[in-house]
């Protein structure tokens, strides 16, 4: 369809010309929900017009006229329509859905993975990037880079297949793209739907007054008396840890560890099942023995093997302690309650609590009161600042999705304009729970060397403001929102030629280095003493609490190891199948993590059915990575503590070879080049404070044997 005719039309479709919006940003006070599927036909359209022009060109197959032009040609018009409207829709789909864009989403998905499978398994568009392959001109990392990912990308997309193999990964994609969307819905609906409304005063015993305020509210906002509770982290965490009524405890866990199993339209069980064996069988389609397999040829871990030797040795090295760990808490539980108390897992957040009150006298509503979300903002802001000299300046004239979400131009050192930031803090209806970062828009550079900035998306679910109270956070939401902002660094930073390689667009085992790196700052003094401020005082958060913060940052590490390992086996056990997936998923998940999991198994709960980052997320295969990333970033971060946790050399390095770089080059080449060597899991030992000496403690400590897997 032609500019003209929609510019001609009484109906104007937004995502087809110019917002005119600063920075050209989405014009979200503007965007009526009918724009989508229009946009989406239509950017199907011109992609189809547009790789036709290229296979169709007389001229011999060159990079330019090739591979460049399939990465960042934007046809006749000044951007890319069906990335324009993907990255919106696909945006809102996580952060403010509803009933109509579900539906949308149900419509467009097999369209969508239908559309790239044309692409990938077009003949004569591989046959051209085949001959540039294999004839190219000498190439910059960056081009070559581009170009080994664009011929590896079609192999791996069925290009070497013959007609029927064509047809069959076709299918195969097309309904897990579907059955992945159907995942991420039904858990949605799951998570929303349940509400434990209380209205008796002295059945919210032991939860503290944020909490009470907080649920007050909700409650209020669903126009209820007295207090709702709802399975979002801001919600769910804290009654988990203080409410001192054991039977609600259970009745929330079972909730919230039962989601998709339930004999409703929502269940998942014969989702996820489908799920792996539809990944295997495309696995199989291509060549390799199982998708673990597939996936991990274009990961840093490299090979199976790889994956289950790092896990392995995190067991090994934080097993013994975990066990002491869990014998603490126990051992208090009983002190408490008596030498008959069994501990179950609704009962693990609540007595952990109290052993970390008696051993540091540490609580994380003692420190809320200093972590009022605006100074919050100022500071982790003020820590991008004080690393990279940037600064960021709030902009009501961009417009926003909700009125939450709060948007900012972000300046570099030398004044410039690098990138839009939109930052969406507090959980509601119709949005995901988590935390993520994602773009409105990548970063590129356009044919006429415009360096194209990016619109970056911060989204969180963090504890809300009440009527008489601001948001005060927890320091493991400060953690969460340094985490998320690291993201949010790496695509703010990008700087490469090619969309495709900008940002994130990273190996996924490399891509949470920036984001857990940024998470080192949450217990340093330094960083502290920048913005945790009482908010009724204004009196700095004293010496002395710090003082216990930096001592507790090591609470309970090993099980939290452990738990973050228990998932990586999860992973890897369901997607190393080479051969049809029959068994019934809840006994299965129970053996697959067992040599990782210190506590009796419930055998209702389920992990999978909401396991979103294996099933929907991108991390099938690839869970590992947050325990490689953590790694990657122990070592990386021990180079500041070596040269100054805000020296600005050292973080320059650290943008100039990591974070702007995005996927240009092989990243432990990345990694050598700021770090000087190759990472080791010293480091995390060491933050950890996990020695040998402590282990051989521990495991005299421990007086029930170990279990043994």
């Amino acid at each position: 369809m032609d500019e003209k005719v929609k510019e001609n039309s009484t109906h104007v479709n937004l995502f087809f010309q110019p917002y005119n919006t600063p920075h050209d940003t989405v014009p979200f006070d503007r965007l009526d929900i009918s724009f989508y599927e229009e946009a989406f036909m239509e950017g199907i359209r011109r992609d189809d017009e547009e790789i036709d022009k290229i296979v169709n060109d007389p001229a011999e197959p060159t990079f330019e006229n090739t591979i460049a032009r399939v990465d960042t040609s934007k046809g006749e018009h000044y951007y890319d329509l069906l990335s324009r409207v993907s990255n919106v829709f696909s945006c809102m789909l996580s952060a403010e859905t509803n009933d109509e864009l579900d539906a949308i989403a149900q419509k467009i998905s097999p369209l969508l993975t239908k559309h790239a499978n044309d692409v990938s398994l077009n003949e004569k568009l591989f046959e051209r990037i085949k001959y540039v392959y294999e004839h190219h001109r000498p190439l910059t990392p960056e081009e070559q880079m581009l170009l080994d990912n664009s011929y590896d990308g079609f192999v791996r997309s069925g290009a070497l297949l013959d007609k029927e193999g064509k047809e069959k990964l076709r299918k195969l994609t097309e309904e897990a793209s579907l059955l992945s969307l159907q995942f991420s819905q039904n858990l949605l609906k799951e998570n929303k739907a349940f509400k434990l409304h209380i209205t008796d005063e002295s059945q919210l015993e032991g939860l503290p007054q944020t909490a009470l305020d907080a649920a007050a509210q909700t409650a209020k906002d669903e126009n209820m008396d007295g207090w709702l509770f709802t399975l979002d982290g801001p919600s769910y965490l804290p009654f988990m840890t203080y409410a001192s009524k054991r039977d609600l405890r259970r009745q929330l866990y079972m909730a919230r560890n039962t989601e998709g199993t339930h004999d409703n339209a929502e269940n998942n069980l014969t989702i996820c099942k489908r799920l792996v064996n539809l990944r295997r069988e495309i696995a199989q389609l291509l060549g390799f023995h199982t998708y673990a397999d597939y996936v991990l040829k274009r990961r840093m871990a490299g090979s199976i093997k790889n994956v289950y030797k790092l896990l392995d040795d995190l067991i090994d090295a934080y097993k013994p302690t975990a066990i002491y760990e869990m014998q603490e808490v126990e051992a208090l539980a009983r002190k408490i309650e008596g030498d008959d108390f069994k501990m179950m897992p609704w009962d693990q957040g609540y007595y952990s609590h109290k052993l970390q009150m008696e051993k540091f006298n540490l609580d994380a509503e003692m420190l809320r009161p200093y972590f009022r979300l605006e100074n919050v903002i100022k500071g982790v802001f003020g820590l991008a600042t004080k690393l990279y000299g940037i600064s960021f300046k709030e902009n009501d004239q961009i417009p926003v999705y909700h009125p939450d979400v709060k948007a900012y131009e972000v300046f570099d050192r030398d004044g410039s304009y690098l990138a839009v930031l939109y930052a969406d803090f507090h959980p509601r209806k119709g949005k995901q729970g988590g935390a993520w970062m994602t773009e409105f828009q990548g970063q590129w550079i356009d044919y006429k060397g415009n360096n194209v900035r990016p619109h970056v998306s911060l989204v969180m679910n963090l504890t809300k403001p009440t009527e008489d109270k601001p948001a005060l956070l927890t320091l493991g939401e400060v953690e969460t929102f340094l985490h998320e902002f690291g993201h949010s660094l790496h695509g703010m930073f990008a700087n490469t030629r090619f969309e495709s390689l900008s940002g994130t667009n990273v190996w996924w085992d490399f891509v949470e280095l920036p984001s857990q790196f940024m998470e080192n700052y949450a217990t340093e003094k330094e960083f502290l003493r920048t913005f945790a401020f009482h908010y009724q005082t204004g009196e700095p958060i004293p010496d002395e609490l710090i003082d216990r913060i930096v001592q507790s940052r090591n609470f309970c590490v090993a099980m939290q190891c452990l738990r973050q390992v228990s998932f990586g086996l999860l992973d890897m056990a369901y997607y190393t199948q080479d051969s049809e997936f029959t068994d019934e998923i809840i006994p299965f998940e129970k053996k697959a993590w067992e040599k990782a999991i210190l506590t009796e198994q419930l055998p209702d709960t389920c992990m999978t059915t909401q396991f979103s980052h294996i099933m929907a997320g991108g991390y099938a295969a690839g869970y590992y990575s947050y325990k490689w990333a953590e790694v990657l970033d122990a070592d990386a971060f021990s180079m500041f503590k070596k040269e100054g946790i805000f020296n600005q050399t050292t973080a320059q390095r650290f943008r100039d070879n990591i974070l702007s770089k995005g996927g240009t080059e092989n990243p432990m080449e990345l990694y050598k080049r700021f770090r000087g060597q190759e990472p080791t899991i010293e480091a995390l030992l060491e933050r950890n404070n996990i020695h040998p000496e402590t282990r051989l403690h521990a495991e005299a400590e421990n007086k029930a044997p170990q279990r043994t897997n």
